[in-house]
C-alpha cells in the first residue's frame, strides 16, 4: 500500500464552491490526516481557508484561473479550458503529484477530463460513472448513472467487470452477486442490448445471476447492478426524487396532528438513522471506472460532509488498488471467455427462449 496518498479537489466545480470544498478538505484532512491539493482560485480557496484552523494540515492550494461550467460542453471545456480546476486536477494525477480527484463540478465534463488526461484502462471502451444506493441489507452499486447513454453489449460487460471488482475490494464484499437490470427476470424479457450483454456476460469469471429487476436495487438480493446510462440516470433520479417526496410526506403528516408528534418524538432515533442511511452525503460520490487513475464524481449540490467522505472515498480507491485489480480482472476474463469449455446459453433476438 502506497505510504502517502494525495488527493486533489476541484475546489471551483459545486454550486457553493470553493466554500463546501474546502470545508470539506480541511475536515477530511483533520480526521484522516489526508494529504489533499486544492485546485482553483488561489485567492478565493485561501480566503476560505482562513476561516478554519488548519496548522498542522497537510493542505496545499495549485493555482487554476479557469471554470468548466455546468452548462458548457464536456469535451470543449476539456479541451479549450486547459488551465480549468477539474483540467489542472487531473493533470496533478498525470503528472505524479496527486493520486485521485474529487470533483462536484459538471460530471461529464469530469468523466471526458478523465479519458482525455489519464486515458482509459486498456480493454474498456468507455468508463461508467457509478452510485451506490441503500438497499435492506446494506448497499448496491449501481452503474452505469448518466456516462453513457447510448452503450453497445460490450460496454455493460465491461460495466459488470469493473463493479464486481469495486464491490469485492472497496466494499468488502467476497463474491458479490451482479446482475443486469431488465424489465423481468425471464430470458425471454429485455431488450436486444440486454440479450446480447445477458450472453456475453454468461461467460464471465466472476457471480453474475443473470437479469434482476429495479426492486433488486433496494431488496438486497444483488450486490452490483448494470444498465447503460441512459437507464441508469432515470433510476437515479428517481430514486432521489422518491426520497425526497417520503421525506416531505412524513413530515407534512408529522406535523399536521398532535398524536404523529408524539409518535415522532418517540421514533426519532429511528427516523436519524433512516435519513443518515437515503443521505448521498455520507457515500460522498460516484466513483468513475475505466480510467488510469481514480476519480469521484459528487453531487453538483454536495455538502460539507459528502466532500469530505468522497475524499475519504478516493484515498480508499487508490489504498485498495482498484485499477490494478481492474486491469487483472480483464485478464482473467478475457482468457475465460477464450478458453471456455462451457457454452454460454444464447438467447434469439425474436425474444424466444433458446
Amino acid at each position: 500500500m502506497k505510504s502517502r496518498i494525495v488527493v486533489a479537489v476541484d475546489a471551483m466545480g459545486g454550486d457553493n464552491a470553493p466554500a463546501v470544498e474546502v470545508a470539506g478538505a480541511v475536515a477530511a484532512a483533520r480526521q484522516w490526516s489526508i494529504p489533499i491539493v486544492l485546485v482553483g482560485d488561489s485567492a478565493r480557496i485561501e480566503q476560505e481557508l482562513q476561516k478554519h484552523q488548519v496548522s498542522g494540515l497537510d493542505i496545499v492550494i495549485r493555482q487554476a484561473s479557469e471554470v468548466v461550467g455546468m452548462h458548457d460542453s464536456a469535451s470543449d471545456a476539456v479541451r479549450k479550458k486547459k488551465d480549468s480546476s477539474i483540467r489542472v486536477a487531473f493533470d496533478l494525477v498525470k503528472a505524479g503529484e496527486a493520486d485521485a480527484v474529487v470533483s462536484a463540478g459538471n460530471s461529464g465534463a469530469t468523466m471526458a477530463a478523465g479519458m482525455f488526461v489519464l486515458k482509459r484502462i486498456r480493454g474498456i471502451d468507455r468508463p461508467a460513472i457509478a452510485t451506490i444506493m441503500p438497499n435492506l441489507k446494506d448497499q448496491t452499486l449501481v452503474l452505469d448513472v448518466g456516462g453513457n447513454v447510448d452503450c453497445k453489449p460490450q460496454n455493460l460487460a465491461q460495466f459488470a467487470m469493473m463493479g464486481e471488482v469495486y464491490s469485492r475490494h472497496v466494499q468488502g464484499k467476497s463474491s458479490p452477486k451482479v446482475g443486469l437490470l431488465s424489465n423481468g427476470e425471464e430470458l425471454t424479457k429485455g431488450n436486444e442490448l440486454t440479450r446480447e450483454a445477458h450472453r456475453l456476460l454468461n461467460g464471465v469469471p466472476f457471480n453474475y445471476v443473470g437479469y434482476v429487476e429495479g426492486r433488486d436495487i433496494f431488496n438486497g438480493n444483488v450486490d452490483v447492478v448494470v444498465c447503460d446510462g441512459f437507464v441508469g440516470n432515470v433510476v437515479l433520479k428517481v430514486a432521489e426524487g422518491l426520497a425526497d417526496a417520503i421525506g416531505n410526506m412524513l413530515r407534512r403528516e408529522i406535523g399536521g396532528r398532535f398524536l404523529s408528534k408524539l409518535g415522532y418524538l418517540l421514533a426519532r432515533p429511528a427516523f436519524k438513522s433512516f435519513k443518515k442511511r437515503v443521505d448521498y452525503a455520507e457515500v460522498g460520490g460516484a466513483p468513475l471506472f475505466g480510467i488510469e487513475g481514480t476519480g469521484i464524481i459528487c453531487h453538483g449540490g454536495s455538502s460539507e460532509r459528502a466532500i469530505t467522505n468522497a475524499i475519504f472515498q478516493a484515498r480508499e480507491s487508490v489504498a485498495k488498488r482498484v485499477n490494478e485489480e481492474l486491469v487483472v480482472r480483464l485478464h482473467e476474463m478475457a482468457e475465460a471467455v477464450q478458453h471456455s469449455s462451457i457454452s454460454p446459453q444464447v438467447v434469439p433476438k425474436d425474444g424466444s427462449a433458446a
